[in-house]
């Protein structure tokens, strides 16, 4: 997938994914950020948490060495000189922060407060897994977001004919990367709402044809505002904002409310309670 985000096709879909990005994190604050996979894309150089890191796993790691003495949880350490973050001046040059598998991550529960997740699913052996892993390092009200290739767009038709030609023996050259599993978003969508999370917005863009040179994507540019107003659904990448909900936390009250009054002195008793309900 790296190397098909080098051609053109790749180049105009990470550009549109970049712009999401900076739009969707911008305004989310907290201290903790992780981006998972991706290097070629910076998702979170808008944000503004002091601790930001860019995780790899083993095979991206080879592609994108981490740098010398980086490689170690963030919260190995105390304060601001755990793990590698980017500042102002390194947040166009992405640097790896850790190694780490989507499915068993390096932090403890309730930790993060933003996650993003720019196509490691597609790449992950166990997405669901993934998506449990995140569930449990985010912080409760935390944030997750998540970009992938939408197999309901026209790369997505041109990827199945393809793909049957081929069991026809026809031949023919994939248009998108034949690596993972393409993940709707109506599929995503369901998966989350059973960890509990509670979807934001979804976003979709990249409504230019399945060419494959940078002069026919530019002539076709026109198709972006036309496809996001007709059609926004089938663009060729989704962009998905959800919100980590914790069912039944209780803030902490005063003594008598929870009828922990102190001695010699009775609780209020409701209404409801008065009138025997």
């Amino acid at each position: 997938m790296h190397h098909w985000f080098d051609s053109p096709p790749g180049r105009y879909l990470l550009a549109w994914e970049q712009e999401r990005y900076d739009e969707m994190v911008a305004d989310v604050f907290g201290y903790h950020a992780l981006q998972l996979g991706m290097p070629g894309l910076s998702g979170l150089r808008a944000n503004r948490m002091p601790h930001r890191w860019l995780a790899l796993g083993a095979a991206e790691a080879l592609l994108w060495p981490p740098m010398a003495g980086s490689v170690e949880s963030p919260f190995a350490g105390q304060g601001a000189g755990s793990g590698r973050a980017w500042d102002g001046a390194e947040q166009d040059a992405v640097r790896t922060a850790l190694l780490a598998d989507p499915v068993a991550l390096p932090f403890p529960e309730n930790s993060l407060d933003l996650v993003l997740l720019p196509h490691a699913l597609e790449l992950s052996a166990d997405p669901h897994a993934a998506l449990r892993e995140v569930h449990r390092v985010l912080m409760p009200e935390g944030r997750l977001v998540v970009s992938g290739l939408n197999p309901a767009s026209l790369w997505g038709l041109r990827q199945r004919r393809t793909r049957l030609y081929q069991r026809l023996g026809a031949g023919g050259k994939l248009y998108l990367p034949d690596v993972g599993e393409f993940i709707g978003h109506w599929r995503l969508r369901d998966w989350l709402r059973l960890l509990n999370f509670e979807i934001e917005t979804i976003s979709f863009g990249a409504y230019r044809p399945a060419v494959r040179s940078t002069r026919w994507l530019q002539r076709y540019e026109w198709l972006d505002a036309v496809g996001a107003r007709w059609w926004p659904i089938l663009g060729a990448a989704y962009m998905v904002v959800a919100v980590k909900r914790v069912h039944g936390m209780r803030l902490l009250e005063p003594s008598w409310r929870t009828g922990n009054a102190p001695q010699g002195r009775a609780a209020p008793v409701s209404v409801a309670q008065r009138n025997g309900l």
